[in-house]
């Protein structure tokens, strides 16, 4: 079994992700759950089958988004390269993640073939080490791609197209608008700047009156899920701010609520 997290550059228009769940559903493989965002005009797709259904599933994704997506005219909050923006092969179950690398190329090679969209490979599919971490892809605007002889489809714009273990993406609002501060706790909390193992950290404004620190912890053993919320209300706090609430995007294992529960509640077991 293999799950893949696609994300969409659309959370306005339902119709999309419809055709996007149903293109997936046609493949074979099962759609656990989704969410959008307007203000990041970004929708999240967890997805799992076995090899076959989730590589075919991937493609047809990648139609999907060059068909109803165009970057051209796309705004949103979070940043993007591509209509079909990221899509992680992840191994479950006796899989390994050099399996989810293969299919990550196949993914790639095949959406090129038919669509004519590049992508680009990280993570344990990169095939340098400066690929391997995501936000290097996203800052590195002149790398050709891995897969293609075009830099960018004029319309779909480019995939990043990785390999990785479970990973949490979740959201900490904070009520202030002043997103500098986000920023700066972006900024002591991440790994790359020093801060907790295995976290990364970006600020997002999200209106008048609140900012968000928009989180991916990319091992929830060593970080776990309270450690990073206790941290940002302390950093917080310090300037006066309270933290207004989490929101969790798509799915996390069993075991991250559990020590979550264990921390708030002291519940040992679920």
């Amino acid at each position: 079994m293999f799950e893949i997290v696609p994300n969409l550059s659309e959370g306005r228009n339902p119709e999309t992700i419809a055709e996007a769940v149903e293109a997936v559903e046609t493949a074979g493989a099962r759609v656990l759950n989704w969410s959008s965002d307007e203000l990041h005009h970004r929708s999240v797709l967890t997805i799992v089958g076995d090899a076959t259904q989730v590589l075919d599933a991937a493609v047809a994704l990648a139609g999907v988004a060059l068909e109803r997506i165009d970057l051209r005219a796309h705004s949103g909050l979070h940043p993007r390269i591509g209509a079909l923006d990221v899509l992680p092969f992840v191994p479950l179950g006796g899989a390994s993640l050099e399996e989810a690398a293969v299919l990550a190329h196949r993914a790639g090679a095949r959406i090129w073939e038919r669509f004519g969209v590049p992508s680009f490979y990280y993570g344990a599919a990169a095939r340098s080490a400066e690929r391997r971490p995501l936000p290097a892809i996203r800052s590195n605007t002149g790398w050709p791609p891995d897969e293609g002889d075009v830099a960018r489809h004029v319309s779909a714009g480019a995939i990043a197209i990785g390999a990785r273990e479970i990973l949490i993406a979740f959201n900490i609002e904070l009520g202030t608008a002043e997103l500098s501060l986000a920023r700066a706790i972006a900024r002591a909390i991440r790994e790359r700047d020093g801060g907790l193992r295995s976290l990364r950290a970006i600020a997002l404004p999200r209106g008048n009156d609140r900012v968000q620190v928009s989180l991916n912890v990319t091992d929830y053993a060593a970080t776990p899920l309270y450690r990073v919320v206790e941290l940002v209300r302390e950093l917080a706090a310090g300037r006066g701010v309270e933290l207004l609430g989490c929101e969790l995007i798509g799915c996390l294992p069993v075991a991250a609520v559990e020590s979550a529960a264990a921390y708030y509640l002291g519940v040992s077991k679920l």
